[in-house]
């Protein structure tokens, strides 16, 4: 796995792009998307209230089954995509601009969640596409992986801007605290470190 560059004060932020559009869309406040995946969410859980036949029961079962799925991704992600081998040019720059600047500049908040408009497209692209494998059950599933979604995003954002606090949240902040300054070929869960103890990669 690629080993980030390192930033010993861990402040500061780096330009991507000379074109101050494009520049700008690589840039994104955390409750920017936090508000429009619960929103999303939301939407598709009244949809189907409202338009589909599922049961309260099967639709909460859904739901924590959606959160636990995206867990499962986002270490997924985090491990093998984030951190891939980057035996070329074009994957080191590519895995740089996804993940390396943000180890190399952990504290720069504008950087800590994926674009709106790319996460929202690929939002809807799975709608699409579990659509035609789960059917209406995608409207229970989906929000749950949403929601799953923000809550990474806002766990990703309260251990890189505050202090860590003095109750069990405490373990997030030096979980994550290892990948970054200690260890970064462990502990990949940002959200929670259940897969990292599943896959042994806890430090």
């Amino acid at each position: 796995m690629t080993k980030p560059t390192q930033n010993p004060s861990n402040s500061g932020t780096k330009t991507l792009s000379t074109n101050a559009f494009i520049e700008r869309l690589t840039r994104t406040h955390i409750s920017i998307p936090i508000t429009l995946f619960l929103l999303y969410s939301s939407g598709l859980l009244y949809w189907s209230a409202t338009h589909t036949n599922l049961t309260l029961g099967i639709t909460t079962a859904l739901f924590f089954v959606g959160i636990l799925t995206f867990s499962f991704v986002e270490y997924l992600m985090h491990r093998y995509l984030f951190h891939m081998n980057v035996y070329t040019s074009a994957r080191k720059k590519m895995q740089y601009i996804m993940h390396g600047v943000h180890h190399e500049y952990p504290k720069d908040k504008d950087r800590l969640a994926m674009p709106p408009i790319a996460s929202l497209t690929i939002a809807t692209l799975l709608l699409f596409l579990l659509r035609l494998v789960m059917d209406d059950y995608v409207f229970a599933f989906l929000p749950g992986f949403l929601v799953g979604y923000a809550s990474y995003l806002f766990v990703h954002f309260i251990v890189h801007a505050f202090q860590p606090p003095k109750n069990f949240f405490k373990k997030l902040w030096v979980h994550h605290g290892i990948h970054h300054y200690k260890d970064n070929e462990k502990a990949f869960g940002v959200s929670s470190p259940l897969w990292d103890y599943i896959f042994r990669t806890m430090p």
